[in-house]
């Protein structure tokens, strides 16, 4: 299993005290020490749709002018890589399928 996330997210350490917690083994991605590549980028696009992996609430979000938002909400990737924290956090790629954000009871099920 692998963790995308950012290292300062209280989320994405919410997330990693919860998986050391059941002794899963992941291996931690820090989106802004690692860069993902665009073909990682466009497949987290197709399976999840940028309504699902684009975070609209960040600052980031907010930052960006109303072009950008659209270019990024139509999937460039490009943009996207530019500007990580767009990406809700954390992501996890469970082999078989992808999911953003951390549910505890939904995780403790996949476990």
């Amino acid at each position: 299993m692998k963790v995308y996330g950012i290292k300062q997210c209280d989320t994405c350490r919410k997330a990693l005290k919860f998986l050391d917690g059941q002794g899963a083994n992941y291996e931690f991605v820090d989106l802004r020490e690692s860069p993902v590549t665009n073909d990682e980028l466009k497949g987290w696009l197709a399976e999840l749709g940028a309504d699902k992996l684009i975070n609209r609430r960040s600052t980031s979000w907010r930052q960006l002018s109303g072009g950008d938002q659209e270019q990024v909400m139509a999937g460039d990737v490009a943009l996207l890589a530019a500007n990580v924290t767009l990406i809700k956090r954390p992501l996890v790629d469970w082999g078989r399928e992808l999911s953003v954000g951390f549910s505890e009871a939904q995780w403790r099920e996949r476990l």
